[in-house]
């Protein structure tokens, strides 16, 4: 459990909250790139760390993010009119670059000879990569240069992205992430224990395979400059004597879950918090030249994930599962052999997520040994935000540091007594 101040410390982004301010202080993701397809094409709305904005492909393909509002009578840029190299307000024709250097004014009288105001509108500095549009919300003067994202080491990343806005508080989704302990249970409609100690991730069907039964992992958590990494050990089916399947988990700070690979394809999942109650989660499933398998195609992902658009969330990214419609649960097929009643994975997590509330109250809360993952995940960020509030840098930024490329979670059976700390870690 946590107290309601640490809780608050925990879940809190907006205005001048601590987290918040930690958080300014990291590249996030604001959108896929996918979401903005063409130069000149429509804006979209973005939420970030309780910041409504706006975000843009130019007529060169380059990428804005800024304040939603006009600068001038603040005015939604969003119904703007995207051309010739800017966005332009309908109200008055402002128009703004990608930097929100205010480049036009058309009804605006000028005096002869005199120079045209220069007029800075909020933008936030942006890099495209690998998928997403990522941004830079702290000061300029300490902004760290961008550090592409784990799935970006070795070449020919193959990339697929689920994206799923939740009516729910960001720390909900990464205590989902790192929890080892549900798996066995609530997705055990998803999960088929199997003997085969290579296991795979079987795509077409939505159906995962693991060599145990055991349901009651042995967690062991391992913190680290960067977060914190630990490892569910259970017993596998064949040679339980000698052998322990283990699955490693990774919270790299403040947003970032690396589960455990599925076989085919690894995962990394980018938790962004909108504001206190909403959040943008985005689940990667990725491959290269340095990991095993084809990887995923980008449809399969988002069906599995329960991420199509028109089917599992709407236009806009939010689940059309929800309390009022009872995450579309099936009650027939729970009595038929569905533990949960609803498909997929990603659908029964977030059943889960919402059904805590906006921000769920932790200090109600009674932890078991299954948890250890989750309460050590609590230490490592509410120390993190005090102590970047007493003046010391923002957790895994400073030197040695381990790069986010070399970082790498671990799914296997290996020797009983086998040290796990290292699995998963490429090399320098």
């Amino acid at each position: 459990m946590l107290t309601k101040a640490d809780n608050d410390l925990l879940t809190q982004v907006e205005n001048d909250a601590p987290l918040g301010k930690l958080m300014r202080q990291y590249w996030l993701p604001a959108c896929m790139s996918q979401e903005l397809p063409e130069p000149d094409g429509d804006p979209i709305k973005v939420r970030v760390l309780g910041e409504n904005l706006v975000a843009f492909r130019d007529t060169e393909g380059r990428v804005g993010v800024m304040d939603e509002l006009c600068p001038h009578r603040r005015a939604s840029l969003y119904y703007g009119r995207n051309e010739e190299g800017g966005l332009r307000c309908l109200y008055h024709g402002w128009k703004m670059n990608v930097k929100g250097q205010v480049v036009e004014t058309p009804a605006e009288v000028r005096r002869e000879g005199a120079e045209p105001k220069k007029i800075q509108h909020k933008a936030y500095p942006v890099r495209e990569s690998h998928g997403f549009v990522w941004i830079y919300m702290g000061d300029e003067a300490t902004m760290p240069e961008f550090e592409p994202p784990a799935f970006a080491n070795g070449t020919n990343p193959r990339i697929s992205i689920a994206k799923i806005n939740l009516p729910c508080n960001w720390a909900q989704i990464v205590e989902g992430g790192i929890d080892s302990a549900h798996a066995s249970l609530l997705h055990s409609s998803e999960i088929r224990p199997t003997g085969n100690t290579t296991r795979a991730g079987l795509a077409e069907t939505h159906t995962l395979t693991r060599p145990s039964v055991d349901k009651a992992p042995r967690l062991h958590v391992h913190r680290t400059e960067y977060g914190m990494r630990y490892v569910a050990l259970r017993t596998p089916i064949t040679n339980p004597e000698t052998e322990e399947y283990a699955r490693i988990a990774t919270f790299i700070a403040p947003c970032i879950v690396l589960s455990p690979p599925n076989g085919t394809y690894s995962t990394i999942q980018f938790v962004v918090p909108r504001d206190d109650v909403s959040t943008s989660f985005y689940f990667v499933g990725w491959t290269d030249d340095q990991t095993e398998g084809e990887g995923v195609a980008q449809d399969v992902w988002r069906a599995r994930m329960g991420a199509t658009v028109g089917v599992d969330v709407d236009e806009d990214y939010w689940p059309l599962r929800t309390p009022a419609n009872r995450f579309l649960q099936d009650r027939t097929a729970m009595r038929n052999g569905s533990f949960t009643g609803v498909r997929g994975i990603a659908n029964q997590d977030s059943m889960m997520w919402v059904s805590m509330g906006a921000i769920s109250d932790r200090s109600k809360e009674r932890l078991g040994t299954s948890d250890a993952a989750v309460a050590q995940f609590r230490r490592v960020m509410v120390e993190a935000v005090k102590a970047f509030a007493r003046g010391e840098p923002p957790i895994g930024t400073v030197e040695p540091r381990t790069p986010h490329r070399r970082i790498r979670s671990f799914e296997g059976v290996i020797p009983k007594g086998a040290e796990w700390q290292t699995l998963g870690i490429l090399p320098e």
